[in-house]
């Protein structure tokens, strides 16, 4: 069986050709590919370490073999020796073929995530003359789904029976984006499909549910620019 035919059975292909010798080594590697915990980020060392755990076993040569090169060469090794030694090349095939997905996994989560971090921006908000002792701060973080918001905010009392919290963001020319409601603090947890460094400004209104989705201009807290 060749290593893409190993390569294809790991990934699922339960058609693909398997040596029927090779196959319970084959699902134990498939059993270990199918925990979650796999297919986490993966260390940044971990294609060294691969590597280098290859070139370690070529190092070895013969794995430690007591039957002699002329034996082996004569067909004079034991027939139990001739089985491990199959069961090994099986092992190390599956394991190769393994390897090749890691790796490729690896470099393909390398691509995404290289030279950078989750980016962070994060803004104070404070109070107006609706309720002076509110205040509050916002914490942006980038994601591939958009711009996760965690508002943490003391001083605003519950609103209920139709009335809440909205929260926005705006830029420069005064263009509100409503990024989420809520009831009350004091961690709340909002989405943004804009970037806060477009829309520098956040603010939290009172509303009322009475059918317009506008902004009611009652703004209990305020930001200036949205900082890194």
């Amino acid at each position: 069986m060749t290593d893409d035919g190993r390569a294809d059975y790991l990934a699922g292909d339960t058609g693909a050709p398997v040596d029927p010798d090779g196959r319970p080594d084959m699902d134990v590697v498939r059993g270990l590919l199918a925990d979650p915990s796999v297919w986490a980020q993966p260390d940044p060392s971990l294609e060294d370490s691969i590597v280098t755990a290859i070139a370690a076993e070529a190092a070895t040569g013969r794995g430690g073999s007591s039957i002699s090169p002329a034996a082996e060469r004569n067909g004079q090794a034991p027939e139990q020796d001739r089985f491990s030694r199959s069961r090994r090349r099986s092992v190390y095939g599956a394991l190769a073929a393994v390897a090749a997905v890691v790796l490729a996994v690896g470099a393909s989560v390398g691509v995404a995530t290289s030279g950078s971090h989750p980016r962070r921006i994060s803004a104070a908000l404070s109070a107006t003359g609706v309720l002076p002792r509110a205040s509050g701060s916002a914490t942006f973080t980038s994601t591939t789904s958009g711009w996760r918001i965690e508002l943490r905010t003391t001083g605003l009392p519950r609103l209920d029976n139709g009335r809440y919290y909205e929260a926005w963001m705006k830029n420069g020319a005064g263009v509100l984006v409503a990024i989420g409601t809520f009831n009350q603090g004091p961690e709340v947890t909002l989405w943004s499909g804009v970037s806060p460094k477009e829309f520098p400004t956040i603010t939290v209104t009172e509303q009322e549910a009475k059918g317009n989705p506008a902004s009611s201009g009652i703004r209990v807290l305020t930001s200036g620019t949205a900082r890194r």
